[in-house]
Order: structure tokens, then C-alpha cells, then sequence
């Protein structure tokens, strides 16, 4: 099977199993947005942010040193076990001092009344931390279907607990069913609580399930391997705690930057909107999972970099199609969100391209990890949450979680920058630059030419001077969103064919590299 294919396969899984499990996922935000109120979807929100600022800490970049030293002969199995035991003890410890001291860490947080949400999210935590090794031994192992079924075991119980909390329990009270029974699990009271009650009930299983392949084979703490790992996970330790916090400090900020009359709303909002431009998310993520372990696999043979470059493109022209997908139809995804966090979506495309801009960025970076150049990655994150910091601090003030958006965008375009720059003097792969600037610039051009169509226009003027288009309109009650949606739908379906045609005759040599 060429590279590509395999490559292909491997992101079918992971990808599917990360696309299904995510918009499984995705159908909580709905139900939470039209359940709470912008202020309350904002402890979350926040929480969130702070618990993906701790999941990179806890891991300290070992999954990424696992898949490297894990190449050396014989060392696969020390590697994991050394990991394991390592990532167990900071897991212990971390769980330990959070729950000791969560009513001081609550009150910092502006959570007094709520300790256990510290301790709740410090145990989950500590087990995604634990996990994260056995992951990466499923995905450094090809055991795609076994990695698959955990994840999206995971996911089900979380949403069915969800369902079970915040949908069922509050019916059956107010249709006056089984009240003492429920009485006896639910209490209205702990809110938004529930959401977290979940995600540890689901973390919980999923350490369960990943016990067998946890204990399997001899335990074996090897102190001058950890050492090694150490060193070279350390600057991946700093390029990940970097760019969580591109990723998570703008919620964050937001909180401490926004007048405290309307701050945990801003959270609310903004969180709930970013949450709509989780699908380009999704595929980067799927990507990531699927791509790392494949360009290690790839560095020794002789047409990596060619390889690496065709990655690159047709990652791009994937993005660039579900850019536009997502914009085109917004008008329908608006609704994924309840009302009031509706007047925040004008974050949605900025923050689309920003995150396909990271996408790029994780293409780029095997440069400094198959050097071992990872000092530079780690540079490259300082770099990025410097600009995050800075540009929060001097843009929530003035645009609110706008700022934070253009913000998102201007960083993860400077890492991209950044990383292609060193990156060709370094480990030089001749991208097809030019094909992937015009994939994004069309992706954002066909989008504008959708918003300056004056659809309202036409169909509230001039469809009245063309008597049997009206006659059509009026008989299917087209509207002018639904207009619109037509009009955008011939849009995106020209944008796909053009790009087909522009491909197809490469796809087919491609595809065999």
C-alpha cells in the first residue's frame, strides 16, 4: 500500500472516530446554550480553559518522545512503561493538591461556593493525563479500532449523562414522575455542575477500559531513558503549554479584561461561538493523531519531503472546503447556539482561518521534530503567547471578544510564518505555496461574493418585476434566507468543481507516492 493510502486509511479512522465522537459532542452545545444563560455557559467556558492549560502540563510532551524513542531497537516497551510510571505519580500528586486545597484555588477562581468543581476537573484531569501514554501506544501500535471504540465509549457516556442530568431528570420533575428516586440523584442546584459530573463519570470509564492495555507487560522505571525523554520533551513541553495558551488564555483574559457587570457573559458567548469553528478543529485534530506517527515512519525513505509537500496541499484544499462549507451555510449553523449567544458570531470566520492556520503550523512542524530541533517549536510557541497576551491585554478592553479573535488569528498566522521560514533553512520541502495561497484566498473570496450579493434586495424588489420567478418563489416559499441558501449552495458547488478540476489530474499520481 503506497504511503498516501496508508496514510488515508489511518485518518479514516482516527479521523472518524475523532469527527463522530466530536460532533456527538458537538450536539452538547445546543443543549447547553438553550439550557443556561450566557453567564452560566461562561463558568464553563472558563473552567474548560483552564483545564486544557493543565492536561498539557500533566503530560509534559511525553506522547511526542514515546513516538521517538520508541524508533530505537528494543525500547518500545521500556519507553511506554517508564512513561507510564512517570505520568502516574505527577497524576497523584496533581489530584492530591488540588483536592486539599480547593476551597483557596476556588475562591482565587471567583468559585467559592464551589470547591468541588476543582476538585471534580483536578481528577479528571489526572486521568486524561494517565491515558494519554496508553493512547499513544494504541496509535504508535496501528490499533486504530481499539483506540476508536475507547474514544467514542467515552463520548457516549458523557453525553448520555449529560442527557440523563440536564434533559431527563428536570422532565420527570416537572411531570411529577418517580420524584422521590429522583430526588435522591439529582439536585437543580448543582447546574452547570452536571456537565462536569459527566466528563469525570466518562473519564472514568474510559481508564477502566484502557486498564488491560495500561497493566499489560512488565512494569520497568528506567531513570536514564526518562531522563532522556525528559530532555527532549521539554521544549515540547513549552511549545505545548504555548500553545494552550494561544488556545485558551483569550477565555481567560476575557473574564479578568471585561467589565465585571458583563464578564462572565463575554466568556459565555465567545466560548459558545468558538465552539462553531470546532469542525475545522476536528480535522486537524484527526489529522494530528494520524499524521505524527506516519512522518516518523516516513523520515528514512527517500521521498519523504515529496511526501510531506502533497500532505501539505491536499490538507489545505480540505480546509479551504470546509472553510467555505461552514461560512456558506451559517445561516443554518447559527442555530446551533441558542439565541442569546447569537451576537457572537461574527468570531466564526476569523477563527476558522485562524485554526486552519494552526492546522498548517502541526504540517510544518515535523521539521523541528525529526531534527530534533525542538528548541525551535518551542520558540516559535513563546512567540505565539507572547502576541496572545499582549494583543488580549490591549484588545478585550476596547473590542471585547473580538479582540480575542483577531487575536487568535494574527498569532497562529505568525507561528505559520514562522515555522515555514526556519523550517526551509532547516529541513527544506518545496510546499506548493502558491496552490495553497490561492485555496485559502478563494476559500474567502467565494465567501465575500455570498455576503455582497444583496440577497434581501432581490427578493423583496426585483423578484416583484419578474412575475413567473415570483410565481416560482411564492410557490415555494422561498424567503430570502432560504433565497440566500440557494444562491450559496450554487456557490460552493461552482468553488468544488473548480478545485476538482484544477487537482484531478494530480490526484491520481499523488495518490501512489
Amino acid at each position: 500500500m503506497s504511503s498516501i493510502k496508508k496514510l488515508v486509511g489511518q485518518t479514516a479512522i482516527y479521523g472518524g472516530t475523532t469527527i463522530l465522537a466530536r460532533l456527538l459532542n458537538y450536539l452538547l452545545v445546543p443543549i447547553h446554550t438553550y439550557i443556561f444563560g450566557t453567564s452560566q455557559y461562561g463558568v464553563v467556558g472558563e473552567l474548560y480553559a483552564w483545564v486544557s492549560l493543565f492536561n498539557v502540563i500533566l503530560t509534559y510532551g511525553m506522547e511526542t518522545a514515546f513516538f521517538n524513542f520508541s524508533r530505537l531497537e528494543g525500547k518500545k516497551e521500556k519507553c511506554y512503561s517508564t512513561a507510564v510510571v512517570s505520568l502516574l505519580v505527577t497524576s497523584l500528586l496533581f489530584a492530591v493538591i488540588c483536592t486539599v486545597f480547593s476551597a483557596p484555588i476556588a475562591q482565587l477562581l471567583k468559585y467559592g461556593s464551589h470547591p468541588e468543581y476543582i476538585t471534580w476537573l483536578a481528577i479528571i484531569i489526572s486521568i486524561d493525563a494517565l491515558t494519554s501514554i496508553t493512547f499513544a501506544k494504541l496509535r504508535h501500535e496501528m490499533r486504530a479500532f481499539r483506540f476508536a471504540f475507547v474514544k467514542i465509549t467515552n463520548i457516549l457516556v458523557n453525553i448520555l449523562l449529560n442527557l440523563f442530568f440536564l434533559i431527563l431528570c428536570p422532565y420527570l420533575l416537572q411531570q411529577n414522575i418517580a420524584v422521590e428516586l429522583v430526588n435522591r440523584i439529582y439536585s437543580p442546584e448543582i447546574g452547570v455542575g452536571y456537565i462536569f459530573i459527566a466528563n469525570l463519570a466518562a473519564s472514568v470509564v474510559t481508564i477502566l477500559l484502557l486498564l488491560p492495555d495500561i497493566l499489560k507487560g512488565r512494569f520497568a522505571f528506567s531513570w536514564g531513558l526518562w531522563k532522556e525523554m525528559i530532555h527532549y520533551a521539554f521544549p515540547l513541553l513549552i511549545l505545548g503549554l504555548a500553545g494552550i495558551v494561544n488556545e485558551t488564555m483569550d477565555r481567560i483574559m476575557l473574564k479578568w479584561l471585561s467589565p465585571e457587570d458583563i464578564a462572565q457573559s463575554q466568556v459565555g458567548i465567545y466560548s459558545a461561538c468558538y465552539k462553531i469553528s470546532i469542525l475545522m478543529t476536528i480535522v486537524i485534530q484527526a489529522f494530528k493523531y494520524a499524521a505524527e506517527p506516519f512522518f516518523f515512519s516516513k523520515a528514512k525513505e527517500s521521498d519523504a519531503k515529496e511526501v510531506y509537500a502533497i500532505v501539505m496541499k491536499y490538507f489545505v484544499l480540505f480546509c479551504s472546503v470546509m472553510f467555505a462549507g461552514i461560512m456558506l451555510y451559517m445561516d443554518i449553523v447559527q442555530f446551533f447556539v441558542g439565541a442569546e449567544f447569537r451576537v457572537g458570531i461574527g468570531v466564526v470566520p476569523i477563527l476558522l482561518l485562524a485554526n486552519m492556520f494552526l492546522g498548517i503550523f502541526y504540517n510544518l512542524s515535523i521539521w523541528y521534530k525529526l531534527t530534533g530541533q525542538t528548541k525551535f517549536g518551542a520558540y516559535i510557541a513563546l512567540i505565539g503567547a507572547t502576541i496572545t497576551l499582549i494583543l488580549n491585554y490591549l484588545l478585550i478592553p476596547v473590542m471585547g471578544y473580538m479582540g480575542s479573535a483577531w487575536t487568535t488569528f494574527i498569532c497562529y498566522f505568525v507561528m505559520m510564518v514562522l515555522s515555514y521560514w526556519w523550517g526551509q533553512k532547516h529541513y527544506r520541502v518545496d510546499y506548493s505555496v502558491a496552490r495553497i495561497c490561492l485555496y485559502i484566498v478563494s476559500a474567502v473570496a467565494i465567501y465575500g461574493i455570498s455576503r455582497i450579493i444583496p440577497i434581501e434586495y432581490v427578493s423583496s424588489v426585483t423578484l416583484k418585476d419578474m412575475k413567473p420567478l415570483e410565481q416560482f418563489v411564492n410557490y415555494c416559499g422561498i424567503a430570502s434566507v432560504q433565497l440566500r441558501l440557494l444562491v450559496n449552495t450554487c456557490l460552493f458547488l461552482i468553488y468544488v468543481g473548480v478545485l476538482v478540476m484544477i487537482e484531478r489530474k494530480n490526484f491520481r499520481l499523488d495518490i501512489q507516492k
